[in-house]
Formats: structure tokens, C-alpha cells, sequence
């Protein structure tokens, strides 16, 4: 009976710790960062945060999500902007970054009495200069239609940082 509960618990413990070393494998993968953007100017107000989550595959492949917010403010017109991402990251070479990331974007405006809500899709392809945790560029919006997007451009930059 002793031998057959020592080997019990011998497995067991053996089970834990592989699934511990894998679990810590899978969590020296991931890598926080995001982005912050600030606008003021006469009468004009932009505020946005967006943090994200990218898992490292390898030395040139990722794959993240992302969460983003934007208030904006013009004039009489208030924007609060909710959104989530799926983003791809792809470095051919150390220095150069390629990206894909799909965003839902959820409009809630408000101009005097008379409120906005509707969302709208955008699909952003990019290419960056990466230096380390560091990448900056820009992006386009292929799917950008000029009467929903509350930017001005289908062109974006765009600043990225990981740690």
C-alpha cells in the first residue's frame, strides 16, 4: 500500500511540474505594450489609450488582442470610441515589422440634442521600423469608408511598444 500511494503522489508531482515548466514556457512568450495618444488644440480635444497583448511565436511571428478607447471632442461634436483588435505581427528582418490587425470599433456621438451610435469594421496593413521593443511607422485602413470613420485619412501612424 505504500508503494502504491508513493508512486501516486511521485506522478502527481511530476504532472504539476510539467505543467508548471509549460506554463511558465507560454508566459516568457507574451508581451505587453500598447499604445497612447493625446490631441489638444482650440476648441479640439483627442484621448485615446490602446493596450494590447501579443504572444511571440518565434523571432519574426506574433499574434495578439487588443482593447481601445477614444474620446474626442470638436467644437459641440463628443466621440467615445470603444474597440477590439486582433493584431499580427511579422519581422522578415530585425529592423523591419509588418502588421495586420483587424479592428470592431464602436461609435457612441453626441452633437447637441442628437446622438450617434453605430460601429464599423477596419482592417489596418502596416510596415514599421523596429528597433528592439520599438516599432514606428505607418498603417492604412483598407477597409475605410469616409462617411463612418471618425478619422479624417485611411493613413495612420503608427508607434508600438512591447516590453
Amino acid at each position: 500500500m505504500k508503494k502504491i500511494a508513493f508512486l501516486f503522489f511521485y506522478f502527481i508531482s511530476l504532472t504539476i511540474f510539467a505543467q508548471t515548466d509549460s506554463q511558465t514556457k507560454f508566459w516568457e512568450h507574451v508581451r505587453y505594450g500598447g499604445g497612447l495618444g493625446f490631441s489638444f488644440g482650440s476648441n479640439y480635444t483627442t484621448i485615446a489609450i490602446a493596450p494590447s497583448a501579443i504572444y511571440e511565436f518565434n523571432d519574426s511571428f506574433a499574434l495578439g488582442l487588443g482593447t481601445s478607447y477614444l474620446y474626442a471632442k470638436n467644437n459641440d461634436l463628443k466621440s467615445n470610441v470603444y474597440g477590439a483588435s486582433i493584431i499580427s505581427l511579422y519581422n522578415p528582418l530585425e529592423e523591419f515589422q509588418l502588421s495586420a490587425e483587424f479592428e470592431q470599433l464602436f461609435v457612441n456621438q453626441k452633437l447637441g440634442f442628437e446622438k450617434n451610435n453605430y460601429n464599423y469594421p477596419a482592417l489596418y496593413i502596416g510596415a514599421a521600423y523596429r528597433i528592439g521593443s520599438f516599432a514606428a511607422g505607418l498603417r492604412y485602413d483598407v477597409l475605410y469608408d469616409d462617411k463612418k470613420s471618425i478619422f479624417a485619412s485611411a493613413f495612420s501612424p503608427i508607434v508600438r511598444f512591447y516590453f
